[in-house]
């Protein structure tokens, strides 16, 4: 069988940034670590939507930014698209990093001119990209906001945005970090629907989501992993993991 992710034995450990308060009141103590990752196996399948699922401080992030060579793990291996994570040449342009960070984005600027920027970064012929950006902005219905800055989108709009950063180069795989918090119950389900009828059924995308909504993994997952203080506790079926929590 073909894995489009593979994991084998990932650690990785943090230094605990320290308060204001804890610096003044203790110069002098040690930073105490934080092990965000404890021997994280994981296999995913070309194709399919596999849910990472657990609450916040899980691990989950953490796992993501490994696999999109943001951060590098500090024991074990993992590979992307077939190429290892210490290879960034070859595996950023196999993944779509997908999160809710609206920092990310130059609010001043509108959508158009937002992934314009984004795509010269991720390497989108010139002659391709105005094509290529009106075509996104279509798919996930900001065509008529194009040129409004992004300052002046809604949360939905400014995911959908990101949504579409991810799929400038055309990725075969994506990485999509709670892709529906902080929205409300409309948006979610028709981001939800886009994902499904979209990115997997249309496109034939490999997702990895993480996400803390069990019913979100109900909806959009073939398998899942229970993730919990850094480990994979478990591995299956959606109907499989329901019965676990």
């Amino acid at each position: 069988m073909t894995y489009a992710i593979e994991a084998r034995g990932l650690e990785k450990t943090f230094r605990k940034r320290r308060s204001v308060r804890e610096l003044l009141s203790r110069p002098f103590a040690a930073a105490e670590n934080v092990r965000a990752l404890r021997g994280v196996d994981l296999e995913v399948r070309e194709g399919e939507i596999f849910g990472l699922l657990g609450p916040n401080g899980a691990g989950k992030t953490t796992l993501l930014k490994i696999l999109s060579c943001l951060v590098l793990p500090d024991r074990g291996t993992a590979r992307v698209g077939g190429y290892d994570v210490e290879d960034e040449r070859r595996v950023k342009p196999e993944i779509g990093l997908v999160n809710t960070d609206e920092r990310s984005f130059y609010w001043r600027l509108n959508a158009r001119e937002n992934l314009s920027f984004f795509a010269v970064l991720y390497g989108v012929p010139r002659a391709r990209r105005a094509a290529r950006i009106d075509e996104l902005l279509a798919r996930v219905d900001l065509l008529d906001a194009a040129d409004r800055p992004f300052s002046g989108y809604s949360s939905g709009m400014k995911q959908r945005m990101a949504i579409a950063r991810a799929l400038l180069h055309d990725p075969p795989i994506l990485l999509m970090d709670e892709p529906t918090r902080s929205l409300d119950p409309s948006s979610q389900l028709g981001l939800r629907r886009f994902i499904l009828d979209e990115l997997s059924g249309r496109d034939r995308k490999t997702i990895l989501l993480a996400t803390h909504n069990l019913r979100e993994a109900e909806v959009l997952c073939e398998r899942a992993a229970i993730v919990a203080a850094g480990r994979i506790v478990r591995i299956g079926t959606v109907d499989e993991i329901r019965d676990l929590v």
